[in-house]
């Protein structure tokens, strides 16, 4: 008996039929449905809901428009789209959950909290310099100036930047002790 006859026997509830037609696409179904969702446990699972969707839905098979095994390898065509579809949805939405929670580690928070501390402590420490030390500091530790260099910045002579370089520093060491 043909697929043809077989679905419109389904259809009407045939158990025999369904037996019958299910030899003769089971292996097709299968075959395009392994093609497209490539893992085998997947493709097993997804023929067999396409059987089991054909015994339900026999009656919506019209032959004028076309046969019954064509009918059926587009059911299971596209139920091995969706699955293939669903999931790479669902391991997008993964990626996406996993980058939320990436975030930055608790040390690595607590280490920027610390230096951001440490640069406030600093800044508070530089303001209770003189002006002529402070300048001078900055110059030499945060500019990159050697003494030489901050002499001729300042015009100063290169003793006088020594001694003001050596006297903020002591000062900043008495006030940064404070912080530990």
């Amino acid at each position: 008996m043909e697929a043809d006859e077989l679905l419109v026997r389904v259809a009407g509830g045939d158990h025999k039929a369904f037996e019958e037609l299910y030899g003769l696409v089971s292996g097709p179904v299968y075959g395009l449905v392994r093609r497209v969702v490539r893992d085998p446990a997947q493709s097993e699972e997804v023929s067999q809901e396409v059987l089991l969707e054909l015994w339900r839905s026999a009656a919506r098979f019209d032959p004028r428009r076309g046969s019954a095994l064509t009918w059926v390898l587009t059911l299971a065509h596209r139920r091995a789209v969706d699955r293939v579809r669903s999931a790479r949805a669902a391991g997008e939405r993964e990626q996406r959950e996993a980058r939320r929670a990436e975030g930055p580690a608790f040390d690595q928070v607590a280490e920027e909290v610390e230096a951001g501390l440490e640069r406030e402590w600093v800044r508070r420490c530089l303001n209770r310099l003189t002006a002529l030390q402070r300048q001078s500091v900055t110059l030499a530790y945060y500019e990159g100036y050697t003494y030489r260099e901050v002499a001729e910045r300042l015009r100063l002579p290169l003793g006088t930047v020594k001694t003001r370089m050596r006297d903020g520093l002591t000062r900043l060491r008495d006030c940064l002790g404070g912080a530990a």
